[in-house]
């Protein structure tokens, strides 16, 4: 846990020196505002709840969760400080979890700063605090699926900007695979079964059951096992440029 706490650190220290965190940030928290206030309805909707906030957090990691992790291991192969990374008295797995953990700590920065959401709806009414609560966990557990994709992504090119549009189209994909429109257009030709299957891979959907304030298992080994898979095939693609 040393080597993993060591690359933690020099990633979030990254992070910070950089104006890119302070854009994400920033961008981040005013969409998130802007959304809940006008696109939701929050005070027209005359609810003490964060549904109107939440609903459109999927939507917004697109964006946020991309440029976070776009840089992951993008950035070192073109530097070529990847090599002196792992060079290093450190295992491939400890510098992918380290990557990773710092970028979701960052995420979780971002969600954080969202707390104002939570106070104002406390100080107009008398909210529901656990299904918020739980509505926080499951997007902090949304953005950890998206960011694993993202890092796997990231250790495939050189490029940021390919990083980011291909790994936004992936997680575009696995957000709508619930909807009534991609469901529609397998039934017609693929039975039942696989359209379940195709179903219980969308984030919103998974996410919506969080956000009702139930915190099934199915949901939480759904996001947990995104993560170890694409986290797995982060290994591998870093292995393959160790090895090359």
């Amino acid at each position: 846990m040393h080597s993993v706490w060591t690359v933690f650190r020099r990633e979030m220290g990254a992070y910070f020196t950089t104006p890119l965190a302070y854009i994400v940030l920033t961008v981040f928290l005013v969409m998130a505002g802007a959304l809940t206030f006008y696109m939701g309805g929050f005070f027209a909707r005359d609810q003490a709840d964060l549904n109107a906030f939440f609903t459109f957090h999927p939507w917004l990691y697109l964006v946020l969760i991309p440029a976070i992790a776009m840089r992951l291991w993008s950035e070192d192969l073109r530097s070529g400080a990847v090599e002196v990374l792992l060079t290093l008295p450190i295992t491939t797995g400890q510098a992918v979890l380290g990557k990773f953990l710092a970028a979701w700590v960052f995420a979780g920065i971002a969600l954080v700063l969202t707390a104002p959401m939570w106070i104002t709806v406390t100080y107009l009414g008398t909210p529901d605090h656990g299904v918020i609560l739980t509505g926080y966990i499951g997007s902090f557990l949304m953005a950890g699926g998206y960011l694993s994709i993202g890092a796997f992504i990231s250790a495939l090119t050189r490029n940021q900007v390919i990083a980011f549009v291909v790994t936004a189209a992936i997680c575009f994909l696995l957000t709508v695979a619930g909807s009534p429109l991609v469901l529609a257009a397998f039934s017609a030709w693929a039975g039942d079964e696989a359209t379940d299957f195709i179903a219980s891979l969308s984030f919103l959907t998974h996410f919506e059951d969080i956000m009702k304030g139930v915190l099934d298992l199915r949901d939480l080994v759904y996001f947990l096992s995104v993560m170890a898979l694409f986290l797995f095939a982060n290994w591998a693609a870093v292995e393959r440029v160790k090895g090359a």
